[in-house]
């Protein structure tokens, strides 16, 4: 079955406020690059069966060679399933020679009313092999980090 990477948050405003900073592309290109990064949406198309593509640049590739480039992170994510106010499925491709970040990854963004805020936890599955489990949880967390940063300044 392969292995499952795991973070979870919450974020001080309700469900609605999170599920639309998770589908808006002005949003995404602020939070959702871990730190060390940033992103830029080069194809946007939010709907079930739509999806978008991001360019994620490293601000120092020279500790952190890129999966598409020296520099860059290119992937093409899906929208498999799109839940208001509660779920996002994506499926995500990174553009790579290198075939251990090859397949197509599942990131399932669940949403939970928790109090007055919203815990969110984020599950993936078929996480190509070339991403280590440590550095990906950590990823996913900083991108956590990055979102409640965004929603609760504007909330």
């Amino acid at each position: 079955m392969g292995r499952t990477d795991r973070a979870s948050r919450v974020i001080a405003a309700p469900p609605a406020t999170v599920y639309g900073a998770l589908l808006d592309r002005d949003s995404l290109e602020v939070w959702l690059p871990p730190d060390g990064m940033r992103g830029r949406v080069e194809r946007w198309d939010p709907r079930p069966g739509g999806g978008f593509r991001m360019v994620l640049t490293y601000l120092d590739p020279a500790d952190s060679p890129g999966k598409t480039s020296d520099a860059t992170d290119v992937v093409d994510v899906g929208f498999a399933a799109l839940v208001p106010p509660e779920r996002v499925v994506q499926r995500a491709v990174f553009e790579a020679d290198d075939p251990s970040y090859a397949g197509t990854m599942t990131m399932i963004w669940h949403l939970t009313a928790a109090g007055e805020g919203t815990e969110v936890t984020v599950t993936a599955t078929g996480v190509p092999p070339g991403i280590s489990q440590a550095d990906h949880e950590a990823g996913i967390a900083s991108s956590l980090a990055n979102l409640a940063s965004y929603v609760e300044a504007a909330d």
